[in-house]
């Protein structure tokens, strides 16, 4: 039997571990997500009061978006890059999973709406980028890695480092502020 191999194929790899996350924290971690954390009024008053310095901000932002990037880039072009693009989708849904299930236990509908309004626009770019990379890694060998991957993917996440460092947090300020 041949498995055609197409995007929403990736899904299945994705929403299982979206379950488990939202399971995890609803029946393992239920205890944790009573105590106060990033979606307690203490904590959101307190960044919706700081003031975010977009040249520092940035350097963070490299750090934290390039090491996962560049180490599921290096592991597409190993032997373990099925693997390793299965595993990334999975790891990524559980956490979407949990991050969702914990803002709506802390904060209702607001909570999911923060969650969304935190990832815009900058994952409009990522989530391509990491796409190029877990596709090649998946469909490897009949997608190929050429220039235009690497022009787009480097792009993609340079320019989705600059909007979260400089659009983001005007966005997530503005939706606080609504609070």
């Amino acid at each position: 039997m041949k498995i055609l191999h197409t995007r929403k194929q990736l899904f299945v790899f994705f929403m299982p571990g979206f379950l488990f996350g939202i399971l995890y924290v609803n029946f393992i971690m239920k205890k944790y997500t009573a105590e106060p954390g990033i979606f307690s009024d203490y904590f959101l008053k307190q960044y919706q009061s700081a003031d975010i310095a977009a040249g520092e901000y940035i350097w963070y932002l490299i750090r934290v978006r390039a090491v996962p990037f560049l180490l599921l880039l290096t592991l597409a072009f190993t032997k373990i890059r099925k693997l390793s693009s299965i595993a990334f989708l999975i790891w990524t849904g559980f956490s979407g999973g949990m991050l969702f299930s914990m803002a709506v236990l802390g904060m209702g509908i607001k909570g999911s709406i923060l969650c969304i309004v935190g990832i815009l626009p900058q994952f409009l770019l990522y989530i391509p980028a990491y796409m190029v990379v877990i596709w090649y890694g998946y469909t490897y060998p009949q997608n190929r890695w050429n220039t235009q991957k690497s022009i787009f993917v480097g792009l993609a996440m340079a320019v989705g480092v600059l909007l979260e460092a400089y659009v983001n947090p005007g966005l997530i300020h503005a939706f606080l502020g609504t609070l």
